[in-house]
């Protein structure tokens, strides 16, 4: 368990290091800002929606490792899928980092690499760091205007 545990911080570590689609999307269909004011990590996520497929999605922004990581892994995840799709995987993230998606019967391989963040429930405090992409994802797809913030 202990190698599969390594592997998991090598994979989060390298996606923080150099993270995929970190830039801003011109002309963008949506975006949203988000905060983690405890610990200082800012979030931008655009997307570029054709119908309601995201065509392209990408952000830009600052904080811990889990945090960028987590938005790049997002990123990656969710290009060419549809809002359905979006919305179905958030719920499934959230689960795995909040520590319930056993209780929801789920099982934390069906997401592929992103079950690297399994862990994150035993730290509560980064379940924050995990999900803001996420949280801003989702804010983005329902247009709201208002900054999303953890707290």
């Amino acid at each position: 368990m202990s190698d599969l545990r390594e592997l998991y911080q090598e994979l989060i570590l390298e996606h923080s290091k150099s993270p995929r689609n970190f830039h801003a999307i011109a002309g963008a269909s949506a975006d949203a800002e988000g905060y983690n004011p405890l610990c200082g990590d800012e979030v931008h996520v655009y997307l570029a929606m054709d119908g309601d497929t995201i065509k392209d999605l990408a952000f830009t922004g600052s904080g811990c490792a889990i945090s960028k990581a987590s938005a790049s892994m997002m990123t990656q995840s969710l290009k060419g899928r549809t809002r359905a799709d979006a919305d179905a995987l958030f719920g499934r993230f959230h689960r795995l980092v909040t520590g319930t998606a056993g209780a929801a019967g789920e099982d934390a391989e069906s997401l592929g690499k992103l079950a690297v963040f399994g862990g994150v429930s035993e730290f509560p405090v980064r379940v924050k760091c995990a999900s803001l992409a996420w949280h801003t994802l989702k804010a983005a797809l329902d247009g709201a205007k208002t900054a999303v913030s953890t707290e």
